[in-house]
């Protein structure tokens, strides 16, 4: 049992972990994919560097820095969280890990696949939640739009539910996935189509699906999918928090870009200290 997971090594993961740590609490920096900040070239708005840092190793540094005094990171894909009341089950696709408290930090990042009719049909047959719109589809036929972990998890969320499930990778490669009611197509999906809600998907070569419902998890799952899974505010997917960085749910909290407004390093440092200190504040551990 840890006293803090902080999902995202970034600035706002590592700087809540900087924190924390050495207020002798159990951290576990869990993070998997590329962080934006690796893709600036050259940084020279951040405070002191005199020629200004890379974003690369700025990034690299961080990790090393919060490995140097103690912190556990560990590469790994998250693909479920659990509120178990008393405590946080996070489920990644190699273990599973237990806390009392969690920090994400995963970033913005826009998952959102570029098909026409996606936006139209959001909660009419589109949904980005597994977990919680499932039910509504019971002995029905949907579909899940993705192919990596996250795809699979979602997936695994229906296999009891629906009838039948469509893996549509929409020109990636397949999953090694099997189960009685799921198949895979791999073709690449022109428009999503119907009156008031989804009834079929058009694929590129001109062939249709009827479905009844699509579950989008494509790439993987950041911290705004976990947030509406898990029933904490959002608006416009940026995750809704106090002045210290709590959401709605306790012992969980946000800080960085998933929190919106101003996307800089020195904001992201800012509230993963606040959101850190919070941690250390709330005696929850």
């Amino acid at each position: 049992m840890y006293d803090v997971i902080i999902l995202g090594a970034g600035p706002a993961g590592i700087s809540a972990s900087l924190y924390t740590k050495r207020a002798n609490l159990e951290t576990l920096i869990l993070y998997n994919d590329e962080s934006g900040l690796e893709k600036a070239s050259l940084i020279e708005n951040y405070y002191g560097f005199k020629n200004g840092i890379s974003g690369k190793e700025l990034y690299e540094t961080g990790i090393e820095q919060a490995k140097n005094i103690g912190v556990e990171v560990k590469k790994e894909e998250v693909v479920k969280i659990e509120n178990n009341m008393e405590y946080f089950k996070i489920v990644t696709t190699n273990n599973e890990y237990q806390t009392k408290n969690l920090i994400l930090a995963t970033g913005n990042k826009k998952n959102k696949p570029k098909i026409k009719g996606i936006e139209k049909f959001e909660g009419k047959g589109v949904s980005y939640c597994a977990i919680c719109d499932g039910f509504f589809y019971r002995n029905r036929s949907v579909s899940v739009l993705g192919s990596g972990n996250y795809a699979i998890a979602e997936t695994n969320e229906l296999i009891n539910i629906a009838d039948n499930i469509t893996i549509l990778t929409n020109g990636e490669k397949a999953p090694e996935f099997r189960a009685d009611n799921v198949t895979i197509d791999t073709k690449e999906i022109e428009e999503i189509e119907g009156e008031d809600k989804v009834e079929k998907i058009k694929f590129k070569d001109g062939s249709t699906l009827k479905t009844d419902g699509i579950f989008v998890a494509q790439g993987v799952a950041g911290s705004s999918e976990f947030a509406k899974k898990l029933g904490i505010m959002t608006n416009k997917d940026k995750i809704i928090v106090n002045e210290n960085m709590e959401t709605n749910i306790k012992g969980i909290y946000a800080c960085g870009d998933c929190t919106g407004g101003l996307l800089q390093v020195s904001k992201a440092v800012y509230e993963g200290a606040k959101a850190g200190l919070q941690v250390i504040h709330s005696r929850k551990y």
